[in-house]
């Protein structure tokens, strides 16, 4: 049962990363051009995404605060950075971004790396 709620704890925690990343895309999208100066300060301030972005942050401190209490810090360390893999893949599909060979193989270390965590920690 342990092992379950942690498992839903990491995959909150991914989503809401995810979230707040396509968050942050898009309230940059949503507030271009860069002026450094009041209109643009006040798109920034108004737009709903950055609102997004700021609740998304605190809500996964909170559930990373929590899964800590309970997983190992290493897996769960890098267990927390699946968010990039998953975003690059959401990047891919979504936006039509464009990844380098090295990219996918970074994301495939990342993978890689949680896989072999996770495993030689269920060892012990």
């Amino acid at each position: 049962m342990r092992r379950l709620l942690l498992l839903a704890g990491f995959i909150a925690l991914i989503s809401v990363d995810t979230i707040v990343q396509i968050g942050f895309k898009m309230a940059g999208q949503n507030t271009l051009p860069v002026t450094l100066d009041l209109p643009w300060l006040t798109r920034v301030v108004n737009e709903p995404w950055v609102l997004v972005v700021v609740i998304g942050y605190c809500f996964a401190f909170f559930l990373y605060m929590t899964i800590l209490k309970h997983a190992p810090v290493g897996p769960a360390f890098a267990a927390s950075h699946l968010e990039i893999v998953v975003v690059t893949a959401i990047s891919v599909w979504y936006f039509g971004d464009k990844i380098t060979s090295m990219q996918a193989l970074g994301c495939a270390a990342i993978v890689a790396g949680v896989i072999v965590l996770a495993v030689y920690e269920t060892e012990e």
